[in-house]
C-alpha cells in the first residue's frame, strides 16, 4: 500500500473512534449528596445530572432554568407524579419524600434531556 493510503486509513479509523466516543460514549456526570436541599441548573441539560437523597426524608429540589429552549421549559418527575413549568431565570422548587430506595428518572417535557434521583 502507498503511504498516503495508509495515512488516510489511519485518520479515518481515528475519526470514527473519536465520533463514537464523543456522541455515544457514556459520560459520567457529577453526583451531589444532599439531605435537605438540591439546586439543579437547567442549561443545555441538567447540572448536576444525578443527585443522591436519603430515603424517607423530605427533600426540596430547586430547578433554575437558564436555557431559553422551549424543550427545557418543563420538568417531569414521572415516578413522583410531578410535572412543573420552569419559567426562565425563576427558581421552581418541588418537594419529594421517597419511601423506597432506587433510581428515579426525570426529564424535560419532550423527554429529550434526562437526569436521575438516586434514593439511598
Amino acid at each position: 500500500m502507498e503511504t498516503d493510503k495508509v495515512i488516510v486509513t489511519i485518520l479515518g479509523i481515528l475519526g470514527i473512534a473519536f465520533t463514537y466516543w464523543f456522541f455515544l460514549g457514556k459520560k459520567e456526570r457529577e453526583v451531589v449528596a444532599s439531605s435537605d436541599n438540591v439546586e439543579i441548573t437547567v442549561e443545555g441539560g441538567y447540572s448536576p445530572e444525578a443527585v443522591v437523597i436519603p430515603k424517607g426524608k423530605t427533600t426540596k429540589i430547586t430547578f433554575i432554568r437558564k436555557d431559553p429552549s422551549s424543550c427545557l421549559s418543563e420538568v417531569v418527575l414521572g415516578d413522583f407524579k410531578i410535572r412543573k413549568e420552569l419559567p426562565l431565570n425563576t427558581p421552581v422548587t418541588v418537594e419529594i419524600t421517597p419511601q423506597n430506595p432506587g433510581t428515579f428518572g426525570y426529564s424535560c417535557g419532550m423527554n429529550m434531556y434526562h437526569g436521575k434521583i438516586v434514593v439511598r
